[in-house]
């Protein structure tokens, strides 16, 4: 089997491991043209100033000793199986970049023989990558569970990200799924990483050329939808391995129906996006905006609404807070505000110290006005007088979401632009507040 043969298969599996900001698309064909590469095994991120990296997502191999029920690649699934060797990657990832296809690497790997074996075979790809070919770019290493200590230290000194699939929310769904794996064998590494993390930091304060530990920090994945789970238990999960573990990022992946197995959901279930998409709002929520997974979901209502997003969702069962007076309420009360995000909170904070604000002023500091109208009040006044009751609030909200147009899976940004000006007054769909 030669290289793009095994590219293409290993490409091609990898594609399923969702911790890069995208997957790539077919690239155009022009005859003589340059620039143009396959799609297979190109993806993004991003890095720490924002520049967006394009990234070798790639397996080291899909020839897998276990038998997780849900994973394309588990042993009894009828794959075609690929390896590299760690000298054809290291050999493959520098061609790629020299013809500039890529900036970086995204290594993982099926276990293949045993979790130690594996590992030393990502160890001495990066090596041959770093210490032979002097390649300095970033690279993403998946960890494999299981694999000794030293193993996870040596492969934490080689690339800039290391992560660990978490792959299913409870130890349950694991013994039924995935009994070859188990929450503590996931958990334990997650730890080993981040206390090496915070070790280094340390190092560094002291000696400014102690080698790194996976600069980048770690990050883990877990599937949404295969199993029972419900999303507050997902957020509960989410929101501890962030302050334990230090995570710098919780990436969840709607399960598509790949395999047949009794224990999954048949193979014509659609897969869950908007529930994946709801989650990964509030996930913003817990990171940035200051929300809790307790008072963003309770026990009486576990999952987020797909109808409106959580930040909506949360207000609405909080009227008593609102009118948020904008021009007096302190930053974390403003991050509460549907429409309100970072940048137009700490605008506000900024500009209302120097200058009084008014609704139009809002707008050009990218508040988000078609949602926090129903919140805010500016200098006393609402923009307009309004009943606040959560019916007829929440149509409003439904209505101006129907308006936006057919696309429910956007994610929330910290970087919203400015909402255009429009000439005419959005029309009133709440019943006027008692004079």
């Amino acid at each position: 089997m030669d290289l793009l043969q095994k590219l293409q298969i290993l490409a091609d599996a990898a594609k399923y491991d969702v911790a890069c900001t995208s997957s790539g698309t077919q690239g155009r064909k022009i005859p003589g043209g340059i620039g143009s590469c396959a799609a297979q095994g190109i993806c993004h991120t991003f890095s720490a100033d924002g520049r967006c990296i394009s990234l070798l997502k790639v397996l080291l191999s899909n020839d897998c000793a276990y038998d997780c029920r849900y994973c394309v690649n588990r042993r009894s699934a009828p794959s075609p199986r690929a390896s590299f060797t760690p000298r054809e990657l290291a050999q493959l990832t520098m061609d790629f970049y020299r013809r500039n296809y890529i900036e970086g690497l995204f290594l993982s790997s099926a276990v293949r023989g045993s979790p130690d074996e594996t590992a030393e075979q990502m160890i001495e790809t990066l090596r041959i990558l770093r210490q032979e070919y002097r390649f300095a770019g970033y690279i993403h290493a998946k960890a494999i569970p299981g694999c000794d200590s030293r193993l996870i230290a040596l492969l934490g000194l080689l690339c800039d990200r290391m992560s660990i699939n978490i792959e299913l929310p409870s130890q349950a769904s694991l013994t039924r799924l995935a009994p070859q794996k188990s929450k503590a064998g996931i958990l334990g590494p997650m730890g080993q990483i981040a206390g090496r993390i915070q070790e280094n930091r340390r190092d560094l304060t002291v000696y400014r050329h102690a080698p790194a530990f996976a600069p980048a920090g770690q990050s883990t994945q877990m599937m949404v939808g295969a199993t029972g789970e419900s999303d507050l238990q997902i957020l509960q999960l989410t929101q501890g391995l962030y302050q334990k573990y230090q995570l710098k990022r919780v990436f969840f992946s709607a399960y598509l129906p790949m395999v047949a197995d009794e224990r999954l959901p048949a193979l014509d279930t659609p897969p869950p996006l908007l529930r994946e998409h709801r989650l990964y709002q509030a996930d913003w929520l817990l990171r940035f905006y200051g929300f809790t997974a307790g008072e963003l979901l309770s026990q009486d209502a576990p999952h987020l609404d797909p109808r409106l997003d959580p930040k909506c969702t949360w207000a609405l069962r909080h009227l008593d807070w609102f009118p948020l007076e904008v021009t007096t309420a302190p930053y974390e009360m403003l991050l509460r505000v549907p429409g309100i995000g970072v940048r137009s909170a700490r605008r506000i904070v900024s500009t209302r110290r120097h200058c009084p604000l008014t609704f139009e002023g809002l707008k050009k500091l990218g508040v988000v006005m078609k949602r926090a109208r129903y919140f805010i009040t500016c200098r006393g006044k609402p923009l307009e007088r309004l009943a606040y009751a959560r019916e007829p609030l929440e149509q409003a909200l439904l209505f101006q979401r129907l308006r936006e147009g057919p696309n429910p899976y956007q994610q929330l940004s910290l970087f919203d632009p400015p909402a255009p000006l429009h000439g005419k007054k959005e029309e009133n769909l709440l019943c006027p507040a008692p004079m």
